[in-house]
């Protein structure tokens, strides 16, 4: 197995030192991104699929995972003055909305359950990487080839965590959109059954009272009616009588 340089590496420790390598590097990175200009790091934070770069709360801040909490505040410090629309009111708008993901991430940070669930995502996608090294190495050895991963090179190593990592906060966010998105639709309809239930109930009320109020009135008018039934004068029933008939009388 060889490393970057082409140097041969023992399998046993070849993930731990990639993985150290990987984190190395990104601390150099970090530590040359963090000098960039204010303008460069508003470009940064606004790059195109930043929507889903800054689900990272490390990679918006460039910091270490590692990183105490007080570093955490020192490096947002430095980063929202950088970027915060008074330093930048020739871009006052995009930096605004720069400020913006730092600070989210900021705060993020400060919740010890958020940050230990950005920490998990980001061990996940290095143990998945881990993981996909070993199924390669295996179906080489497998077809009697050297084993040897592209992933054994740092750098590939770095990206595909990398990518992976980025994959997972986006994977949870669309769950997350979609979650909120059921809840919000369930709330909705349980309000639609409220306001119907209490229309409806309002409806029954205002028909019981116009019944009560209508009773009485109800009540005069049959008494009325029954009053008006017992004045009727009956006529006497008239019968035809037949003629009299007269007898004849004889000579």
């Amino acid at each position: 197995m060889a490393a970057a340089g082409g140097e041969p590496v023992a399998q046993g420790g070849s993930r731990d030192d990639a993985f150290q390598t990987f984190y190395s590097e990104v601390k150099q990175i970090e530590k040359r991104d963090s000098v960039l200009t204010p303008k460069q790091q508003i470009e940064r934070l606004l790059r195109p699929g930043s929507s889903y770069f800054n689900l990272n709360p490390f990679e918006v801040l460039q910091i270490d995972p590692d990183a105490t909490d007080e570093e955490i505040k020192k490096r947002f410090r430095q980063l929202s003055i950088l970027v915060h629309p008074d330093k930048n009111q020739d871009d006052a708008d995009r930096a605004q909305k720069a400020f913006e993901a730092v600070d989210k991430a900021y705060k993020l940070l400060l919740d010890p359950e958020q940050k230990k669930r950005a920490v998990d995502v980001i061990h996940a996608g290095k143990e998945y990487i881990e993981h996909m090294m070993t199924q390669k190495r295996k179906q080489l050895k497998k077809e009697g080839k050297p084993q040897i991963v592209e992933e054994d090179d740092p750098e590939m190593f770095r990206q595909a965590v990398y990518k992976q990592t980025m994959k997972l906060f986006a994977e949870l966010e669309i769950k997350r959109k979609e979650r909120e998105a059921k809840e919000m639709h369930e709330r909705k309809r349980q309000r639609e059954e409220e306001i119907e239930t209490q229309e409806k109930a309002k409806r029954d009320r205002e028909w019981q009272k116009n019944f009560e109020e209508s009773r009485d009135g109800r009540v005069d008018s049959w008494r009325t009616f029954q009053a008006k039934g017992k004045k009727k004068e009956k006529k006497p029933r008239t019968f035809l009588k037949p003629p009299k008939v007269k007898m004849e009388q004889r000579e």
